[in-house]
């Protein structure tokens, strides 16, 4: 099981609840695969977990995206994709300027090593289940 920062994607509230006499809402997770039904999939696994997810089809999307929204906390991206960069450039992208998200990059063409990732970064391999996507 990979940790990324805390304890991981678990680390965030799974639902709006009240924590410490303090209303925590649901962590935002942003999914970024080109893929329709592997993407809709992802999307239900994590809504399901009790997060806010929102999709993107490629990385110049997510981009677009991360320089809308504060609330984005984490980032779970195919390397795989169309578009101006790959995912795990993206992550690279993604760490430089928003350090404190969390990413977790998969792919089930590829293996990819921890020193091909961005520092914290996570890699899963595909076919993935919602137990371990939701544990890391």
């Amino acid at each position: 099981m990979y940790n990324l920062g805390y304890s991981s994607f678990s680390y965030f509230a799974r639902s709006a609840r009240v924590i410490d006499g303090r209303f925590m809402e649901k962590a935002v997770v942003l999914i970024v695969e080109d893929e329709a039904l592997i993407r809709m999939n992802a999307v239900s696994m994590l809504e399901d977990a009790g997060y806010t997810v929102l999709e993107a089809c490629n990385a110049d999307e997510a981009i677009l995206m991360l320089e809308s929204r504060s609330d984005i906390r984490a980032v779970f991206t195919d390397i795989n994709m169309t578009g101006s960069m790959d995912g795990l450039k993206l992550a690279h992208a993604i760490r430089g300027r928003w350090p404190p998200i969390h990413i977790l990059v998969t792919s089930g063409l590829l293996t990819i090593t921890e020193a091909e990732l961005p520092p914290k970064g996570r890699f899963i391999p595909k076919p993935y289940d919602s137990a371990h996507v939701t544990a890391i």
